[in-house]
């Protein structure tokens, strides 16, 4: 292979616009004439983000079943699979939400491993302001745990690039009060404030990503156990259900949000905190995209179909501080609950329903003379 490969991995708490912003970022480098590559992960299958990123024409590897640092020969995998027909000029990665310490446990390993064929770029984190702002003023109501809230803060420990996201949707007063709540608890960051789904100073994330990674100092000082712990009080749930009317056809559009409204409904009466919820409804080309991404916040359409159909194939994704056997039943009911009429019927094709378990990476970087070392007991 004659060209590297540039790599650049976006992380981010879960609901912290990741996949709008890789979205972005593909449309323009491909705007300059380069060929992108975006790889998606998961703890399961049925993805919301890469059904939709797929829908937007790019082309995606998805690596479902574990985060990518258990993952990572299935990783390797995945970006040659990328480059056999049309070798990219740019891979987009984007991880779980509740990952961290990717650089010493994907970042490091790739450099050091695959060097010759990635430029392993600087990793940018998306920070999520609606539990960040909550979460770096130590609020005793920030919504999470505070196992889960110490991922939520080594993730933006461990950046090269901290990017407030939403900003199209807060004042400029807040804005100033994230970055400065950033910078005096992580001094030495690049801090930028943007907006992945307006552009608003999408011109500073990608001049940072033109910069080489910079060089590190060790692995990051992290609890493994206690960021186990957190990630396990948040279940995720992954299902693929079906929508068939026998008579009339319905709106997809209103389809998703009676099923994003009904689920955030009973979150809330349960006082369970909302990570992400993600709805994809198909039919054909015509697509509709639902998202909540903290309790209390409104249910967003944020891609409308504005068709009505007569069947539809669907995906729910749900992350939640709740036991999965109640998320499940809740997400069952929520489905059923939104259906427009006595006539319309759904099936669930498939569903998972679960809690984490501990991360078990396959390589983690020691730090010691640029050394790779294989972790005893990793799942590859």
């Amino acid at each position: 292979m004659s060209k590297q490969i540039r790599y650049l991995m976006v992380g981010g708490f879960l609901g912290a616009g990741k996949t709008t912003a890789i979205a972005r970022l593909a449309r323009h480098y491909m705007q300059q004439g380069l060929n992108v590559g975006v790889v998606t992960n998961d703890q399961a299958t049925d993805l919301v983000d890469t059904y939709s990123l797929r829908a937007q024409g790019f082309r995606v590897g998805e690596i479902p079943g574990a985060c990518f640092c258990c993952n990572f020969n299935k990783l390797i995998a995945t970006l040659a699979d990328l480059a056999r027909e049309d070798v990219p000029d740019v891979i987009l990665a984007e991880p779980v939400g509740s990952s961290a310490d990717l650089v010493a446990t994907v970042m490091e390993p790739l450099h050091a491993m695959h060097g010759d064929i990635y430029d392993v770029g600087p990793l940018t984190v998306l920070l999520k302001p609606e539990h960040g702002q909550k979460i770096l003023r130590r609020d005793k109501k920030a919504g999470f745990s505070p196992k889960a809230a110490y991922i939520f803060l080594k993730q933006i420990e461990e950046a090269d690039v901290v990017a407030i996201n939403k900003i199209d949707k807060f004042s400029a007063d807040r804005r100033d009060e994230l970055v400065q709540l950033v910078r005096r608890e992580f001094p030495r960051k690049n801090v930028i404030a943007i907006s992945a789904l307006t552009g608003e100073h999408f011109e500073d994330l990608l001049a940072l990503l033109e910069q080489p990674a910079p060089a590190r100092r060790g692995p990051l000082q992290i609890d493994h156990a206690t960021c186990a712990e957190g990630d396990a009080e948040l279940s995720w749930l992954n299902c693929h259900f079906t929508v068939t009317s026998q008579n009339q056809p319905f709106l997809l559009d209103q389809l998703v949000h009676g099923i994003m409204s009904a689920l955030a409904a009973k979150l809330d009466a349960e006082q369970a905190e909302t990570a992400h919820v993600k709805v994809l409804v198909q039919h054909e080309t015509n697509i509709s995209i639902g998202n909540l991404v903290a309790t209390g916040s409104d249910v967003e359409v944020s891609r409308r179909a504005e068709a009505k159909v007569p069947h539809a194939d669907g995906i729910l994704n749900a992350r939640a501080a709740i036991g999965p056997e109640r998320l499940e039943t809740m997400a069952r009911e929520s489905i059923t609950a939104a259906l427009p009429a006595d006539d319309v019927r759904t099936h669930i094709e498939t569903l998972r329903c679960f809690r984490p378990g501990r991360p078990a990476p396959t390589y983690r970087f020691g730090g010691t003379q640029g050394c790779v070392s294989r972790i005893p007991g990793s799942r590859e």
